[in-house]
């Protein structure tokens, strides 16, 4: 008897159950892990709902008032977005916020680098809050509206600046191979110093966690605008 054609091919047979895993997990996720049986109303209200929303004033611990206070003196000048559910920790939200005070604002990378970054952090997680708080930024920082817009799409932009090449290749191979080249390492030394390195990482790193508190907690976007981000992958 004639083997199948995916033991005969190891290639083929690692695809064979990736294939089937994933199908799998399509189905405990569209059935018993987020519907329950639910009718499919149900369903994508409790998709939706905000698990972890703004605090009342009243329920606030002196500490908790504090770290907010902390953030609306600094320059984002606001309490929106993932300090809300971050809020529930708030020793770790005033040191996570400084961190992110500095790499929103005085890395060498330059705004249209660190704008650009973002956004390719906020697509790796479909973050849909910080895609709709930086995609213009980038904008305006000078990143190219064809440029967002293929991000957006999941796709390699076509057209990019030397610097938004490196930066591209440099973050994509780290969300997706968990490390990066060395030509892809040399090039962002280069251009950027070892401090400009750190700093790359940091900027997905921190956006990274960003983007899993509000996954996890189903932060809103403002004003009940539409989602920016299809799915991803789709």
């Amino acid at each position: 008897m004639d083997k199948p054609r995916e033991q005969e091919n190891p290639e083929m047979k690692t695809m064979v159950e990736r294939r089937d895993f994933l199908g799998g997990a399509a189905t405990l996720a569209g059935t018993s892990l987020l519907g329950l049986g639910l009718p499919a109303s149900a369903e994508a209200a409790e998709a939706t709902q905000d698990r972890m929303p703004p605090i009342p004033a009243d329920k606030l611990t002196d500490v908790q008032k504090k770290a907010m206070e902390e953030v609306i003196a600094g320059p984002r000048g606001t309490f929106v977005g993932p300090f809300v559910p971050l809020l529930r920790s708030p020793d770790l939200m005033s040191r996570l916020q400084k961190v992110g005070e500095y790499l929103r604002y005085n890395t060498k990378l330059g705004a249209n680098i660190s704008e650009f970054v973002i956004l390719i952090a906020a697509r790796q997680w479909t973050q849909q809050f910080e895609w709709d708080s930086h995609d213009k930024l980038a904008l305006k920082a000078g990143v190219k509206p064809e440029i967002i817009a293929a991000v957006a799409e999941g796709r390699r932009p076509v057209g990019m600046t030397d610097d938004e090449e490196m930066a591209h290749d440099f973050c994509i191979e780290l969300h997706h191979n968990r490390c990066v080249s060395d030509a892809s390492y040399a090039r962002i030394v280069k251009r950027f110093g070892e401090q400009g390195v750190i700093d790359m990482i940091a900027l997905c790193g921190y956006y990274t966690l960003l983007g899993m508190v509000m996954n996890v907690a189903r932060t809103p976007l403002p004003g009940g605008k539409p989602a920016p981000l299809a799915e991803f992958p789709h």
